[in-house]
């Protein structure tokens, strides 16, 4: 057991949980609780070790006999050193230190995510489960925006990060992957997307609620897509705006199928 916060396996985590440098150095990031561990486990990433203390749950331990069986090195540490590296008010007891193996991008991508100038944790994360669930190809990260393996985007992301191409990139990488889709960047004037045809391949550009998107996205973009409100309502954050423009691409795109 390890009781140490001196432990090499308890300085890596906090050095990846700190500082994005660090975790683009190591190529790993840490997945805590139960729920994330579960979604790696099942998209079957790379382990490089597992930490789990006594208030483990059940559930939890059920992953952690399964991690074991299979080779991966788990350990065991007091509750105290858990409580001092976890990012949680209350620990579930479980964290993974994880490979950043990056999911690859389909040659012919149809729909891709690009949120520009996204520092929110929580809006980054909000905007990368949607876009999983809502059927995005690949979520391009460009330089402005917040790592999307920090520990509150990946809590926020539950999961998405494990069934996502998730790739960061400079804005002239993000230029040759779009260079045949249509590029629209969200935008308060721009036309509604419920009258504008998204069923062709395209590029989405979300930016942040108080800036919108940066120069950089505004000389990629061959529209601009709104979304109708009513009442007083001026905007909404990045994580929602997103999340509403990609669930009508998919809802335009499943009525071609039936």
């Amino acid at each position: 057991m390890i009781t140490s916060n001196q432990n090499s396996k308890i300085k890596l985590v906090r050095a990846l949980l700190g500082r994005a440098k660090e975790r683009r150095e190591a190529g790993a990031f840490v997945a805590e609780g139960v729920r994330l561990v579960e979604e790696a486990v099942s998209a079957d990433w790379k382990f490089r070790f597992v930490l789990y203390d006594e208030t483990l749950s059940e559930r939890g331990r059920m992953q952690v006999e399964r991690l074991r069986a299979a080779g991966v090195d788990v350990e065991e540490v007091s509750a105290s050193v858990m409580k001092s590296i976890s990012e949680t008010e209350t620990p579930q007891g479980i964290l993974a230190v994880i490979e950043n193996y990056q999911l690859p991008i389909t040659n012919h991508p149809n729909f891709i995510l690009i949120p520009d100038q996204i520092r929110d944790p929580g809006n980054l994360g909000t905007l990368l489960r949607s876009a999983a669930a809502a059927g995005v190809g690949a979520v391009l990260i460009p330089p402005e925006t917040t790592d999307a393996f920090a520990p509150k985007v990946l809590r926020s992301g539950m999961g998405a990060h494990f069934r996502l191409p998730i790739h960061s990139m400079s804005w002239d990488e993000i230029g040759r992957i779009v260079n045949d889709l249509q590029v629209f960047v969200a935008d308060m004037d721009g036309r509604s997307c419920w009258e504008t045809d998204l069923r062709k391949p395209m590029a989405l550009i979300v930016g942040n609620e108080a800036e919108g998107v940066g120069e950089s996205a505004r000389k990629l973009a061959n529209g601009r897509l709104s979304i109708p409100m009513s009442g007083e309502t001026e905007s909404l954050n990045a994580g929602v705006a997103g999340s509403v423009l990609m669930f009508e691409v998919l809802r335009q795109r499943l009525e071609i199928r039936d």
